[in-house]
């Protein structure tokens, strides 16, 4: 499985395990982060459609204003697509290219992954350094959005940058793995 396209949307994540045993303990740790960001992100999705909601329900039959809510609802959304690129990545569930795939031999489709994955690495971890010097730089300076309401920046950037950290490690974790042996089923033997 290269990009996702060929997921089984029932199977569970992580059934296979990398060959070298302190991969697998990475592997294992990050799958128990993924999982957890993933419970709470699906919370902050329903937590945002609600804010939304009682939004437009508060603007329409009570006419009160409500700026804060536009911006509690985008940090929720910002916080969960970030918060879970790194769990799409663990599946290969992101959008990917595969019309060269089927017709390259086997050894150069591995290489051809292997630069995809080492790419995605180097331009997230550029994305996760950008991210967490934006969030010194909002917590340092105190800044704050420009509405009314005026939530305090480092709240998204600290979002994404957590998430953009998961996703780097992800992407080293699978690199890793491409580099140092590979993986094998979860059932078989070491």
């Amino acid at each position: 499985m290269s990009h996702g396209f060929e997921l089984d949307p029932g199977a569970p994540v992580g059934v296979s395990v990398p060959r070298n045993p302190l991969l697998a303990v990475l592997n294992q740790v990050l799958l128990a982060i993924n999982r957890l960001v993933l419970t709470l992100s699906m919370l902050a999705l329903v937590l945002g459609a609600a804010v939304l909601t009682s939004s437009v329900a508060t603007r329409y039959f009570l006419h009160w204003s409500t700026d804060w809510q536009d911006e509690v609802a985008v940090f929720l959304l910002v916080g969960s697509v970030f918060m879970c690129c790194a769990y799409v990545q663990a599946l290969r569930g992101h959008v990917g290219i595969e019309a060269l795939a089927e017709w390259l031999p086997a050894g150069v489709n591995r290489v051809r992954l292997l630069f995809v994955d080492v790419a995605s690495l180097l331009f997230c971890t550029f994305f996760a350094w950008k991210s967490w010097a934006l969030l010194h730089e909002a917590w340092v300076e105190g800044q704050t959005t420009s509405s009314s309401f005026a939530p305090p920046l480092w709240i998204p950037y600290g979002l994404m940058t957590a998430g953009m950290g998961l996703l780097v490690l992800q992407l080293f974790l699978q690199s890793a793995v491409r580099l140092l042996g590979g993986e094998r089923r979860a059932g078989d033997a070491p």
